[in-house]
């Protein structure tokens, strides 16, 4: 810009030095983006099926839609729902087969919390007497 640009030239420079920014930002942004798929694909798979779960709720369904596509949904459910009952049973199943019954593992989780207390019982004691010896020297 020289000193004879007019008002329209000064806004114009204005306005390209803010559209070049933008443009900047967004490809930054677009390079972000990326570098998360890359890094973590399942949480954009994820945010993925969220979106177009969304949009399908919003769009309205035509009666030839529902038509057309309720006996898909029902044989869908049922298969979705024998998968669950099946994978309940395999799991069931395995936690049995590895002598993990809900007594077994209330037990172990049990065991579990009373050595955390254990140790932090046994720091606690540590550290008081620790403090003892420093505040005798």
């Amino acid at each position: 810009m020289s000193k004879t640009d007019g008002p329209q030239e000064i806004e114009q420079a204005g306005l390209s030095d803010r559209v070049t920014a933008a443009y900047s930002a967004a490809r930054d942004k677009a390079g972000d983006a990326a570098e998360t798929v890359v890094s973590n694909p399942l949480a954009a798979l994820l945010g993925g099926l969220a979106i177009g779960a969304i949009a399908g709720a919003l769009l309205p369904r035509l009666a030839k839609e529902k038509e057309l596509l309720a006996p898909l949904g029902e044989r869908i459910s049922e298969a979705a729902r024998a998968a669950i009952e099946a994978g309940k049973t395999a799991g069931k199943d395995a936690l049995v087969e590895s002598n993990l019954s809900t007594d077994a593992l209330k037990a172990q989780v049990n065991k579990l919390v009373e050595q955390a207390l254990d140790a932090a019982s046994a720091a606690s004691t540590a550290a008081a007497q620790a403090a003892r010896e420093a505040a005798t020297r």
